[in-house]
């Protein structure tokens, strides 16, 4: 599913015009990026925890001359930690296909 059919499932479970659930989805997205880029989290209870965390650097190969030793720094990268009912949903759903 892609952002425009995501829209479009909000905008009929709502009852919005698709161009308002497709504003809502922008205005969640824009405030996610910039909670994280604050250095905060967000919390969606019972789907999951959005968060910034940093990668350490490390020492690493040269794709074109494998002999060759590169730094990779330290980077911000963003962490998606599911919650308890989107993991008990998809335990459930796991469950019924295996049978």
């Amino acid at each position: 599913m892609n952002k425009a059919e995501l829209a479009g499932v909000i905008a009929d479970k709502c009852g919005v015009t698709k161009k308002q659930a497709e504003d809502m989805l922008d205005c969640f997205i824009s405030t996610t990026i910039s909670t994280l880029k604050a250095g905060g989290e967000v919390v969606l209870t019972g789907f999951g925890t959005f968060s910034a965390r940093v990668r350490k650097g490390r020492i690493g190969v040269n794709p074109q001359n494998p002999s060759e030793k590169i730094e990779i720094p330290p980077t911000n990268v963003a962490k998606f930690k599911a919650g308890k009912a989107l993991k008990d949903a998809l335990k459930a759903a796991g469950s019924s296909e295996m049978e």
